[in-house]
């Protein structure tokens, strides 16, 4: 088995080269990254969607992984989505899923419209990951009042265009109550990331 950190996860290129790193790194993501960096970014973000939701459920978890964000929403309904099936095999040990969905939330869903109450994301939104292209389907598939509380990389906020994809769906009254959160991504661990700080991207469907 092979070790990966950070910045292999940053050097990733595309959804086949997701598939590739997180299969091989889902066995030992929990103890080398998650518990050996002090990622408490899920912990962070999954806090901010329980203090302003009004139950808001089901939940969809994109980039779900093997389930950080939602073992930090105890008693809610979670739908969890990831492009890596090995990442959501791990997942399914935890029990914290109503459905794992294996899928791409860059092409079209095989979901009804306005199927989720909410919507939240931690690690996806990140170096060489997803785009703000996603965020019309993810829309489609949120009822109205629905809430979006994904986390971001501020560089790739920047260099990926999500502010003013956020704009446009502002001003077209695609989403309202748009606002930021700045959060801690790490916690007590030494390591080169150890200072990086996440933007919570945080809004509703109208």
């Amino acid at each position: 088995m092979a070790d990966y950190d950070l910045d292999n996860a940053y050097e990733i290129d595309g959804p086949d080269n997701a598939k590739t790193l997180y299969g091989r790194w889902a066995e030992t993501y929990d103890s080398s990254f998650s518990e050996g960096w002090g990622y408490i970014a899920p912990r962070e973000i999954a806090g901010i969607y329980t203090a302003l939701s009004d139950r808001n459920e089901p939940i969809l978890d994109i980039g779900a992984g093997t389930g950080l964000v939602a073992e930090h929403l105890p008693g809610r309904v979670v739908d969890g989505i990831d492009i890596t099936q090995e990442m959501l095999d791990m997942a399914a040990q935890k029990g914290l899923y109503r459905h794992r969905i294996l899928g791409n939330v860059l092409e079209p869903l095989e979901m009804a419209d306005d199927t989720y109450g909410g919507v939240i994301s931690s690690g996806t939104f990140t170096h060489g990951h997803v785009g703000p292209d996603c965020l019309q389907e993810m829309i489609r598939v949120c009822r109205s009042g629905a809430l979006f509380v994904c986390g971001c990389i501020p560089q790739v906020f920047d260099s990926m265009g999500f502010g003013s994809r956020l704009a446009i769906l502002n001003a077209r009254g695609l989403i309202s109550d748009l606002s930021f959160r700045d959060i801690p991504i790490y916690e007590g661990k030494d390591h080169p990331h150890a200072a990086d700080r996440g933007l919570v991207m945080v809004f509703r469907k109208c």
